[in-house]
């Protein structure tokens, strides 16, 4: 199990959850609340690094949101700076998958002098990647349609937790190359709750301007970029897309992986944590 901690900053009070030894390093999600059972994704880092999976404002027990905006990924990074100061870290190390993949980006922009290195994936640089053909966040893909009911019943306070665990399922087999590694993901313990909320900001606001690429260049810390080669959300062409823009990047693309390698190729991810080493 994962260890809580609640940190009182200048912007208000923060839940996380540490777990593991070695050098700073910092996950979070955009719209996801985590809990003492850690998450699949930041798993395979507490080897090498002491990790802290942080609840972003809205999410857990962390600071409610006063407006909207507050909710921003710009925002966010201000949060992520203020727990950072209030820990008394120099400088830790973030890693973000899918849209923390896109809060990554942001962060190594922002505050790159915060940040020991930048690892990102399954994620994009711009809001193309919801007009690309192969997303299901595409408007002309066939999953499309079920898509955005699913996030309106999420995002429904009235939808029972039963139906919710049958929507979730649902979503995530979409996001996976084979139903067994899925089945096999469920028994783990594992958190990351959406957050109605959060996630209704992130594809109604945020996502509409959202584009970096012509800031990608100017990232000059270590970074690491992986992708998944059949993945249905950020497509693997924007990992790539991702990779070309910043300099000196290192990219590995997963063969047999759609959205989530670090369970769909877990030896493979833990291998490549160890090269961001």
């Amino acid at each position: 199990m994962w260890k809580q901690g609640l940190i009182e900053t200048e912007r208000g009070i923060f839940e996380y959850f540490t777990a593991g030894q070695g050098d700073p390093l910092a996950i979070t999600h955009l719209y996801m609340a985590f809990d003492e059972r850690g998450n699949l994704f930041a798993t395979p880092f507490t080897d090498h690094y002491k990790v802290y999976l942080i609840n972003t404002r809205g999410a857990g027990h962390s600071v409610k949101a006063e407006n909207e905006s507050q909710l921003s990924m710009k925002e966010a990074i201000k949060d992520l700076e203020a727990i950072r100061t209030a820990l008394r870290i120099e400088k830790w190390a973030f890693a973000g998958h899918s849209t923390g993949g896109m809060l990554a980006l942001q962060y190594a922009i922002d505050s790159p002098q915060s940040l020991t290195k930048l690892i990102a994936g399954c994620t994009a640089a711009s809001k193309e990647y919801a007009g690309h053909k192969n997303s299901i966040y595409c408007s002309g893909n066939k999953c499309f349609p079920r898509i955005i009911e699913i996030m309106e019943l999420l995002n429904n306070p009235n939808t029972v937790q039963e139906d919710r665990q049958t929507l979730g399922y649902e979503w995530a087999l979409m996001s996976y190359y084979s139903e067994d590694r899925l089945k096999e993901a469920i028994k783990r313990p594992n958190s990351g709750r959406t957050v109605g909320e959060n996630l209704d900001y992130f594809r109604k606001i945020e996502v509409k301007n959202f584009d970096l690429r012509n800031q990608l260049k100017n990232i000059n810390i270590p970074n690491y970029i992986f992708a998944g080669r059949y993945d249905v959300q950020c497509p693997v062409e924007f990992g790539i897309e991702i990779a070309d823009l910043i300099p000196q990047s290192q990219l590995i693309i997963f063969e047999e992986s759609n959205h989530n390698p670090f369970i769909e190729e877990e030896e493979r991810f833990r291998e490549f944590v160890k090269t961001t080493l």
